[in-house]
């Protein structure tokens, strides 16, 4: 074959030079290197895949938007499996983008197979209903009642309050109730950030939820079944300990931590020991592992058996009969149905002879659950416990954490500090994974978690809830007041650490509205660090770095408004967040505090400088980038003479009413009477920028309203529902 001079590339220096340059680093073949050596990572990556098309659903707004997403991921898919020449990338890419199809449309279906009629508009309704489930709340004198009125046009399955005095001590699950309640449609997020509780509601099938009014009539009675007997329970275990203390105890075996007193509660929580009353990882592992243990002890004497089988097949079996009774005895919750599926797999390659507690397991327990449950990827219990495993498990597979942490011999001084040291280290990367979650969610997060947990960790699983067990099978023949004694020494004790952490100072950090993104990149980057093995996994520091940075430099709002436009939190020239409505419950307060990054009481806006108020109105004036403010909001019922309400408007940069303003009211900047808040939600403002964040974002998810559709005069009964689209 013969080629002009010159023209064969293979003869030319250059052209050798630069195809070795390719050669050496072609970015394909580098990272089919890569993933050549993370091989037995790669599945790990399954549910993070159809996590992300669950949250692309949810971040997305519009119906079109998640077609687009579903054809472009199996588009990609397709291509990855066309165009690829073999190899993990290719592969990779296309299970990927097609798990996170799946899980888009998962999502999507779900969200449709689970609609029922809702309320469009708060009503005063009369009803005769059937008790779905009820929650005894002691400590705050109510009954969480859920309820499945009678009535077709009410929603199937509503929440009210009641007076615990206006309940009979007998009343359980299945007895039939007549009331009269007042009803509110599912709650949207009163302020940007806030819970979403209509998006969780959906997903439960709830129309409205409300409080009793009026005495509550029992008109029949039913059988409750496992609830009745988790009520039974619940009321046992608080006749013989008392107090909060007693509340700790039911929520260890039952779930119902309704007696706890509302300043313990807040005190577990910012010490990061509240997770120990959820029932979850921590006390379905304790339930399996003592049951194992005994099982494997019994077992071992009766020599027939012990010949016969193989005993830790057994035992295991056990422990997932005993752990699902559990399960059905606290309610099957999601996070404790989760926490079973965990156990069930853990126990299931403990039989078949393989490695308990791997990353695998972790992920194969996720995908199961987001399969079930898709909406969960959004919840902040799911993304806490398996947030939590993931970090538990991925530090002790790191070599040189488990050459650290390996048993040895050596001297009993130097085993327990060994020991010590791995439940620190490990409290403390634990605690690195939850705090962003924390911070997202709830604003606040507690920073001496770790040591704390070092602590009441080992006092609840090996101390108190063996006792608790101990104390029931005593019960039985009437000799369990002595180990009742000793666990409520215990839970006391527990209780005065959670006090004394959460009164530390600096035990609790608070931020205001983290954005989405920021956490997104977040999230990316711990899965990133955590999943790998290689070098190449420190590169998720970047955007761990990045998301963290944009997370702490986001500002705080300097004015807050709830979406009813009652309350309003405005930052003063002294720096203090100020309410506009002294008289706020703490449920308010607390909402206004977190959005606003700030964990301290918040004062009466008369108390700031710059506010001037009346009865019926408060003007305040304050200064932020070189500018002045001025900002007006009603604050009572009653009607200001038109004129001198134009006056007003016209003399302000910002005018905030729960009532419509009249439409010659015109405000130098921003406008915010009941017609906007209906559109907007809540809002945050930042006047640095300045720059306004709404609550109500517009979109085809079923449980958000469309924007500007609102309803009129409260109509008959019979037309107080609408169906869901």
């Amino acid at each position: 074959m013969a080629f002009w001079p010159g023209s064969a590339p293979s003869t030319r220096p250059g052209a050798l030079q630069i195809g070795a340059t390719w050669r050496r680093f072609n970015p394909f073949r580098a990272i089919e290197s890569w993933l050549e050596a993370e091989r037995d990572q790669l599945p790990l990556w399954l549910p993070v895949a159809l996590g992300g098309g669950m949250t692309a659903w949810l971040t997305l707004p519009m119906r079109g938007q998640w077609a687009a997403f579903i054809l472009a991921m199996l588009a990609l898919s397709a291509f990855a499996l066309a165009g690829g020449r073999g190899g993990r990338m290719p592969r990779a890419v296309a299970i990927g983008a097609l798990a996170a199809a799946i899980g888009c449309g998962l999502i999507w279906l779900r969200a449709e197979s689970v609609a029922a009629p809702v309320l469009a508009r708060p009503a005063i309704v009369a009803l005769d209903a059937r008790i779905d489930r009820i929650e005894w709340l002691p400590a705050r004198d109510i009954a969480r009642v859920t309820l499945a009125p009678d009535r077709a046009d009410l929603p199937p399955r509503v929440r009210v309050n009641v007076p615990i005095k206006a309940l009979s001590p007998q009343t359980a699950a299945g007895d039939r109730l007549r009331l009269k309640a007042r009803l509110m449609p599912p709650a949207p997020p009163a302020v940007p950030g806030a819970y979403d509780f209509a998006r969780v509601a959906w997903f439960s099938r709830l129309g409205a939820t409300g409080r009793a009014l009026g005495p509550v009539e029992r008109i029949a009675s039913g059988s409750g079944g496992a609830r009745t007997l988790r009520e039974r329970l619940t009321r046992h275990i608080q006749a013989r300990v008392g107090g909060s203390a007693g509340g700790v105890a039911s929520a260890l075996v039952t779930g119902d931590r309704g007696a706890i007193a509302v300043e313990d509660d807040e005190a577990l929580r910012r010490s990061g020991l509240a997770h120990l009353l959820s029932v979850s990882g921590l006390h379905v592992t304790a339930v399996v592992g003592a049951t194992m243990v005994l099982a494997l002890r019994v077992l071992a004497l009766w020599p027939m058996a012990a010949l016969r089988f193989r005993l830790p097949v057994v035992a295991a079996l056990v422990a997932a009969l005993v752990a699902g009774f559990y399960t059905w005895l606290t309610g099957a919750e999601v996070p404790t149905v989760r926490s079973l599926i965990a156990a069930l797999i853990v126990l299931a390659a403990l039989a078949l002879g393989r490695e308990a507690i791997t990353l695998r397991l972790v992920a194969a327990g996720a995908t199961l659950v987001l399969l079930l449950w898709p909406e969960a990827i959004a919840t902040a219990s799911f993304q806490l416990s398996f947030a939590a495993v993931t970090a538990i498990v991925a530090l002790h597979e790191h070599p040189t954490v488990s050459r650290w942490f390996a048993t040895r011999e050596e001297p009993f001084v130097t085993r327990a500090g060994r020991g010590i040291g791995s439940l620190l280290l490990t409290g403390l990367a634990v605690e690195l994974a939850l705090m962003p979650i924390g911070l997202f969610h709830f604003h606040k997060a507690g920073l001496y978690g770790a040591a704390a947990n070092l602590v009441a960790i080992p006092l609840t699983t090996f101390v108190v809830m063996p006792l608790e067990a101990l104390a029931l099978a005593l019960d039985t023949v009437g000799g369990g007041a002595p180990a009742w004694w000793l666990v409520e020494q215990a839970l006391r004790l527990l209780l005065l650490l959670a006090r004394g952490v959460a009164a530390a100072p600096g035990a609790v950090a608070a931020m205001p509205t983290m954005p989405a993104f920021a956490f997104g990149l977040i999230v990316l980057g711990g899965l990133w660090i955590a999943l790998w093995r290689t070098r190449w996994r420190w590169l998720g520091s970047v955007p761990f770095a990045v998301g963290a940075a944009v997370a702490l430099a986001s500002p705080s709002p300097e004015l807050i408004v709830t979406g009813d436009g009652r309350h309003v939190a405005l930052r003063t020239d002294d720096g203090a967040m100020r309410l506009l409505r002294d008289r706020a419950g703490d449920y308010v307060r607390g909402i206004l505090g977190e959005a606003a990054g700030i964990d301290a009481p918040l004062g009466a806006i008369e108390e700031g400088s710059g506010a001037r108020c009346s009865r019926d109105i408060c003007v305040a004036q304050i200064v932020r980038a070189g500018r002045r403010w001025t900002i007006t909001a009603t604050r009572s019922a009653d009607f200001l003479p038109i004129g001198e309400m134009l006056a007003l408007c016209r003399a302000s940069e910002i005018i905030i009413s729960d009532r419509g303003l009249p439409r010659g009211c015109a405000p130098r900047w921003l406008r915010l009477d009941r017609w906007m808040l209906r559109r907007t939600g809540g809002v945050a403002i930042d006047l640095d920028q300045p720059r306004v964040t709404r609550a109500r974002i517009v979109g085809d998810q079923a449980w958000k309203q469309p924007a500007g559709v609102m309803p009129g005069p409260l109509p008959p009964p019979r037309n107080i529902v609408r169906d869901r689209p």
